[in-house]
Order: structure tokens, then C-alpha cells, then sequence
């Protein structure tokens, strides 16, 4: 396994402890906006898909700027996926990754014309891998106590 699927797998294993993500985009009036999402799977870290609605603001504003950014923090560590979105009414596609909680925010259910997908693909991903939290107490005490700056994990910015 090379250093880069290494990176790889780190990057998937922080996803996949995330359940919600955070997307940012850019609205149509120009401000950023950050929505919660539930990631419904990933290909790979570089294809991520998202349940939401054709009517939805994020959906038009992602149509007129499809540069993306998804934010994944858990205890396992952080990921900032920097990529591009867009929708798909890929109906087999829908089947595949619909599960009950997605009936609990989409209650027409995925033959609904209303319900469709967000698939984001990345370019690049950014992550800390957490050493987890004794560690980083550790090392904020140790920075605290020598003035040394902590050393919070590994960090790195992987093409996708």
C-alpha cells in the first residue's frame, strides 16, 4: 500500500465515523451557507452522496456555483473535502442509498420527482488524524507547561 492510499484510508475511516457532514456552498445572493448533511455513502472519499429535494435553495445555488466544500469532524479526526456538487435524479441510484431516516425528511419517498440526490466530487481533501483525546490533552498540557506548540496529529492535503 503506498503513503497515498494510506492517506486515503485515513481520510474514509474519519468519513465514516462522521455521520453528519457539514456542506458549504455559495447562495444565489453570493454568502456562504452551511447546511447539515447525512452522508448516505461514498465511493470513494473523492464521490460522496446526499439525499435532499430538487425545490431546495442549496440545489439552485449549487446548479448557478458548483464549487463545494464538506466538513467531517468526529473523534476520529477532521476532513474538509473540497470538490464540486451536483444533483441527480438518478433514480436506481436513489433506491440504493434510501433508508428509513431519509423517509423521516423526504416523506414522498424515493420515486417522489421531489426527491433526489447530491453527489459531490472532490478534488482535494484536507485532514488531521486525532491521536485521539487522552493524546491531545497531553500534548496541550506539555504545550501549556513548555510553551512548545502541541503536536495535534497528522495533517495533510491529499489530491483526490
Amino acid at each position: 500500500m503506498t503513503d497515498h492510499d494510506d492517506q486515503l484510508e485515513t481520510i474514509a475511516d474519519i468519513m465514516r465515523a462522521t455521520r453528519i457532514a457539514s456542506l458549504a456552498y455559495r447562495s444565489l445572493e453570493g454568502s456562504l451557507v452551511s447546511t447539515p448533511m447525512g452522508t448516505q455513502d461514498f465511493e470513494d472519499p473523492g464521490t460522496v452522496w446526499f439525499l435532499t429535494e430538487r425545490s431546495s435553495a442549496k440545489v439552485d445555488a449549487i446548479a448557478a456555483d458548483p464549487r463545494v466544500n464538506v466538513h467531517y469532524a468526529s473523534k476520529e479526526g477532521w476532513v474538509s473535502l473540497a470538490g464540486t456538487a451536483r444533483f441527480s435524479d438518478d433514480r436506481a441510484k436513489l433506491h440504493e442509498l434510501w433508508d428509513a431516516s431519509a423517509s423521516a425528511w423526504m416523506p414522498g419517498g424515493p420515486d417522489d420527482p421531489e426527491s433526489g440526490l447530491l453527489e459531490v466530487t472532490g478534488t482535494s481533501a484536507e485532514y488531521w488524524d486525532s491521536p485521539g483525546a487522552v493524546a491531545v490533552a497531553i500534548q496541550l498540557a506539555k504545550g501549556l507547561l513548555t510553551r512548545e506548540q502541541p503536536e495535534p496529529g497528522d495533517n495533510d492535503v491529499v489530491p483526490l
